[in-house]
């Protein structure tokens, strides 16, 4: 679990890099988590690096990368998407229900649409999703969230994905890789670790923003 100023650079970093490819500056990180001095800043980003959250790359300015997602990396996403006649919005598929609890059938048909504001979005496509159940909790993800998916094939370990199970169940879990197998890990002790077969799971996406209405 991360403080709360290590979890809000970190998210700063995170939609930095899904924006623009690149990390802001520490003068802006500096200002944008309302700090004094860039000192600060080194220190927060050498303890997200030492925890292993990030990684700094070498001879490179403004570079780093997300390794993987903290478990309390959605508690900050907490208000609706703005809304703002001047922001140029998208539209993404918006597919069924996803468990974030016990896996349901694959969700194949997309439903509907719904719209986004594009400069939230980096490159890449993106879908949503429906959450249904309780599993992700802990990560700040509620059931009747919507999840904001981008579509890759594969993820860093301590990632929020999309699983494809058996190409028959999809469920919204933590990924960790090691020793020729891949466990699906959820946010609530209430629910176990599911360990499989690497030809077993595929990754359709990562998610990318939470949207939370009241």
């Amino acid at each position: 679990m991360l403080t709360k100023q290590q979890l809000k650079l970190f998210m700063i970093i995170d939609e930095s890099l899904k924006k623009d490819g690149v990390c802001p500056s520490f003068e802006e990180m500096k200002n944008l988590i309302g700090l004094k001095s860039k000192s600060g800043i080194h220190r927060l980003i050498k303890s997200l690096e030492e925890r292993g959250f990030i990684k700094q790359i070498p001879n490179k300015a403004r570079a780093l990368e997300i390794i993987k997602y903290p478990e309390n990396f959605g508690d900050n996403i907490k208000n609706p998407l703005p809304v703002n006649d001047n922001v140029k919005m998208i539209s993404i598929p918006l597919y069924g229900k996803i468990a974030a609890g016990t896996p349901i059938a694959a969700i194949a048909n997309q439903t509907e649409t719904m719209d986004v504001p594009a400069d939230m979005l980096g490159n890449g496509k993106y879908y949503a999703l429906k959450v249904e159940g309780d599993s992700m909790i802990n990560a700040g993800i509620n059931s009747g969230d919507r999840v904001i998916i981008q579509e890759v094939a594969d993820a860093p370990n301590g990632t929020i994905v999309v699983a494809l199970i058996d190409n028959e169940e999809v469920t919204l879990k933590y990924l960790y890789k090691k020793d020729g197998s891949i466990a699906l890990k959820p946010a609530n002790p209430n629910y176990e670790t599911r360990i499989f077969a690497p030809e077993r799971v595929r990754v359709q996406g990562r998610i990318a923003m939470l949207i939370r209405s009241y």
